[in-house]
């Protein structure tokens, strides 16, 4: 038997080698790129996170400012007691239930099996910006709970 290049169409063992060395090159390229853009999302929507419990606490302050809110809800500096106060909401002086929060935001950086409240450092308006454990008195801030460092070299727990 004679062998036709033309009529063979198989592919030779140098070929499958090329292919082979072409996809572990792209494999190992690709790979770093997913962690920074698994981890570029998870920051970003850390400060979403951030930003939304925020702005419900100063809403909740400039609201007991205003005079607004009925029951005692806050504490003496006017920040509220606890975090499910934003999301069950507190009674108004018309009669009705302000809400700040829809649900308790999770961290995207903790444990998902961690409860909410275990996930965040919680700070009064009288703890130190450093304070690893709460006062109790009121809700001021919130810091996420964890020892991952951000892409551009800070630590995310002191964001």
């Amino acid at each position: 038997m004679r062998y036709n290049r033309r009529t063979d169409s198989g592919t030779t063992l140098a070929e499958l080698l090329v292919v082979l060395v072409i996809v572990s090159i792209l494999a190992v390229v690709s790979v770093p790129v997913a962690e920074t853009t698994m981890q570029r999302n998870k920051e970003m929507r850390l400060r979403e996170t951030l930003r939304e419990v925020r702005t419900a606490l100063d809403a909740f302050h400039r609201d007991w400012e205003a005079d607004k809110l009925g029951a005692e809800v806050a504490s003496d500096n006017g920040w509220p007691l606890n975090l499910q106060l934003l999301v069950d909401g507190v009674s108004d002086r018309d009669g009705g239930t302000q809400r700040y929060l829809r649900n308790l935001p999770r961290n995207p950086f903790a444990n998902s099996d961690d409860a909410v409240e275990v996930q965040w450092r919680i700070l009064g308006y009288d703890d130190p910006p450093d304070a690893e454990t709460w006062g109790g008195r009121d809700i001021y801030d919130i810091k996420p709970r964890t020892d991952q460092t951000a892409l551009d070299g800070t630590d995310v727990a002191d964001w």
